[in-house]
């Protein structure tokens, strides 16, 4: 529960002359969904209107919150060991930023020569991660550095040669495609904050590009999505990366060409189907 939470009414449970309850009001503990909201007369209750309102809120406060790159680098370069690069995109401002979704995918001219000054690394690397703001720097605040801890711990069995990490301040998707080449590297996975919904302002994106070079479009990319302990959990996420960055490097490619064919080992999902209609009261 959040700390304002408790500044809301309840949600109906029931008839109580005032509030009509929805025959489907059983089914809300499945989903974080709108659903059964029950009524008075032939409006919504206050409840709901209150707790969307607060979720919408949330939402917005998501979008137009700064990240705090700083922090961020230092928290994650205590908890993986590799150094971090800040970088900035073309987006000048977080204003700019949405409003011209295009200059978000590139990267600034000082970013860029930066990269292009750094001492060049042999053979490059294997695997570069860029992590950028997107549309909810809380996404990557609260969820960034724990997921790479579990995807790092799957990853140090192998032999992956991993570069610097790159923080991108007001950046898209598509600017890990010129992180990745000016840093010389063959794979390039980016972690995004995702546009917030109503019920998940704190989501994260993770998109995998093999062979990263400015000008690629989305075909070229695999992405998993609802990253966060609400959503897909940072267990079965790093499973599913890594199966992707295996299959990614045994054939060269990625995106459309790319099937996501694991079988979880997370017992949770690998539990069979059910119709959750026969758990109803």
């Amino acid at each position: 529960m959040n700390d304002d939470e408790h500044l809301l009414p309840a949600s109906p449970a029931g008839d109580d002359g005032v509030v009509t309850s929805n025959p489907w009001l059983s089914l809300r503990r499945f989903t974080a969904a709108r659903i059964a909201l029950g009524r008075s007369g032939v409006s919504q209750p206050t409840a709901p209107q209150l707790e969307f309102q607060l979720a919408h809120a949330r939402a917005r406060d998501a979008v137009h919150l700064a990240l705090d790159h700083t922090a961020l680098g230092d928290a994650l370069q205590a908890g993986t060991g590799l150094p971090c690069l800040a970088l900035h995109s073309a987006a000048a401002s977080r204003d700019i930023y949405l409003q011209r979704p295009d200059l978000g995918r590139r990267l600034d001219q000082a970013s860029r020569q930066a990269l292009r000054d750094r001492p060049c690394e042999g053979a490059g690397y294997d695997l570069a991660f860029v992590i950028a703001d997107g549309l909810s720097a809380l996404a990557i605040e609260q969820n960034a550095l724990p997921f790479l801890k579990v995807l790092m711990a799957r990853l140090a069995a192998e032999s992956w040669s991993l570069a610097p990490l790159a923080i991108v301040r007001q950046g898209r998707v598509a600017v890990g495609d010129e992180v990745g080449e000016l840093l010389g590297a063959r794979a390039v996975v980016v972690l995004v904050g995702e546009r917030p919904g109503l019920s998940s302002p704190d989501s994260m994106g993770l998109y995998l590009t093999w062979a990263p070079r400015t000008g690629l479009t989305d075909a070229a990319r695999n992405c998993i999505s609802n990253v966060r302990p609400a959503g897909l959990t940072y267990d079965d996420a790093a499973f599913k990366l890594h199966y992707l960055l295996s299959e990614s490097r045994q054939r060269q490619l990625s995106g459309v060409a790319l099937k996501d064919e694991t079988a979880t080992d997370n017992t949770t999902l690998d539990a069979p189907p059910r119709n959750f209609l026969l758990d109803l009261d």
